[in-house]
């Protein structure tokens, strides 16, 4: 990186303007709901990644995920912003059925890390939001824990984007520890509310981190803040594209690589803010457990005279014994079972990505929710997958087909409709409804939740073998 300097005290805007009596403008504000929390396996996995987990509590003691409480805190923000939501089509339920309210969501074709996935975001922003080159867009990641005034910062970062100070200006968190598990911001000085940024260091050693805060480095919490047209401007260096949707067709074609890889270490200017209150990544057990409201949940029977800080969470409907032991946690879900120390489950990636090669065994969707009952292979190579359905009281599937395999649903309790091919018929406890393949269908809950058994058959079972056509009753 090429260091340029920079002014540290927002003297001047572009055209003279001085930004402390500049009229406060909209600021873009891009959420990255990307990676799946493979650390917080058997809870967080493809389908249901730890953002959205309701392990949290917010501020009347209900239980909140990661993606509620970042948008509550966004809301309480002193900036005037709007939200862009960046994500991959598995996590589209979820953002759909946690996120309230007026926002713009950009979803990725195709998993390619967050250079691409920013890219993509504000060509969304410029193509079909008609947002100005000349505003300011502030990328943060969407599963922060920190406090109100990490998000106030915001504008401060719109300040000093405004400026002229840098092309790029990032958030630093101060260190309270040194530690190997972020990357490190080296500022030229620490002088004034911007400081110019000299280089980076990604994950160092202890005894590195130890030099890098004791010479005022501070923690990357990857917060990053410039022009729409400086981004813009990078995304037509590796594809030229008329539309937004022609870009996303091409999505391909963009570098397969981190936004600090691909943009940040090639910059020209680079200044931070600093930030000096409560953040941290709730990424690994160890963290996690240290902001969970319940040390227990689920059927759990835990012996505290002989454990110390053990968290327990069981989703199963077997229960669960805990004797002698500390510092651990005990998580056992329809995906697997997971005994581990705290400190440990930091470094079980490796471990855990061989577990959790099977298919995820539960999970919830706008409609409702399945668990995956049983799993069989026959002699002759067709298989077969057993599910149970639960589709909430007036809700629907979405009218869809399968190419490889066909279903039959044997309704077990509840009210509801099915429809095969635009003939819709009634359903009761003990209707069997036989879904061939290419058949267009769907189901619908009347009064009550609707329980069904879903048997699937086919020489392929992945949940990529649909093809939706949005809803058909309104």
């Amino acid at each position: 990186m090429d260091k340029m300097p920079v002014e540290a005290d927002f003297s001047k805007c572009p055209g003279g303007v001085n930004p402390a009596t500049r009229k406060p403008s909209l600021i873009h504000l891009v959420l990255l709901s990307g990676g799946s929390g493979v650390r917080l396996w058997p809870l967080s996995n493809e389908s249901r990644s730890k953002q959205f987990l309701k392990v949290l509590r917010d501020e009347q003691g209900r239980p909140v995920s990661m993606v509620q409480r970042v948008l509550a805190q966004i809301g309480q923000a002193s900036a005037n912003v709007d939200v862009t939501i960046a994500t991959c089509i598995s996590q589209e339920n979820s953002i759909r059925s946690q996120v309230e309210g007026e926002y713009s969501l950009v979803l990725e074709p195709e998993r390619r890390d967050t250079a691409p996935a920013i890219m993509l975001a504000c060509a969304h922003l410029a193509m079909e939001q008609g947002v100005r080159e000349g505003d300011t867009v502030v990328v943060m990641p969407i599963d922060t824990y920190a406090d109100q005034e990490y998000y106030d910062r915001v504008t401060l970062l719109d300040r000093a984007v405004q400026s002229g100070a840098a092309d790029l200006v990032l958030l630093g968190v101060e260190p309270t520890c040194p530690t190997g598990k972020y990357g490190y911001i080296v500022p030229t000085s620490r002088e004034g509310s911007l400081w110019p940024v000299e280089r980076f260091t990604e994950k160092p050693s202890v005894e590195v981190a130890q030099t890098l805060v004791e010479n005022g480095a501070l923690w990357n919490c990857g917060v990053f803040a410039f022009r729409l047209g400086y981004m813009t401007n990078i995304t037509r260096k590796h594809v030229e594209a008329e539309s937004f949707d022609e870009l996303r067709g091409r999505y391909s074609s963009l570098p397969k690589i981190s936004f600090d890889y691909e943009i940040v270490e090639k910059a020209n200017s680079i200044a931070v803010v600093p930030y000096a209150g409560t953040w941290k990544d709730l990424g690994t057990w160890n963290t996690l457990t240290d902001e969970m409201a319940e040390a227990y949940s689920g059927r759990v029977v835990v012996d505290e005279p002989t454990c110390e800080n053990v968290h327990v969470v069981n989703e199963t409907g077997f229960p669960l014994v805990v004797a002698g032991l500390s510092d651990s946690v005990i998580v056992a879900t329809p995906d697997g079972i997971l005994v581990s120390g705290k400190e440990a489950s930091a470094n079980i990636k490796v471990q855990v990505a061989k577990a959790a090669e099977t298919r995820p065994m539960y999970e919830k969707r706008r409609w409702g929710e399945y668990r995956v009952i049983d799993s069989s292979v026959f002699p002759d190579g067709r298989k077969a997958l057993t599910k149970e359905l639960v589709v909430r009281q007036g809700r629907q599937l979405s009218y869809q087909r399968h190419m490889r395999r066909s279903e039959v649903w044997t309704i077990v309790s509840g009210e509801g409709e099915a429809v095969l091919d635009g003939e819709v018929r009634k359903l009761l406890p003990g209707s069997v409804v036989n879904v061939e393949k290419k058949t267009m269908h769907a189901m619908r809950a009347f009064g009550c939740d609707l329980h069904a058994i879903e048997v699937q058959l086919g020489d392929i079972l992945v949940e990529e073998d649909i093809e939706r056509f949005g809803n058909y009753w309104n």
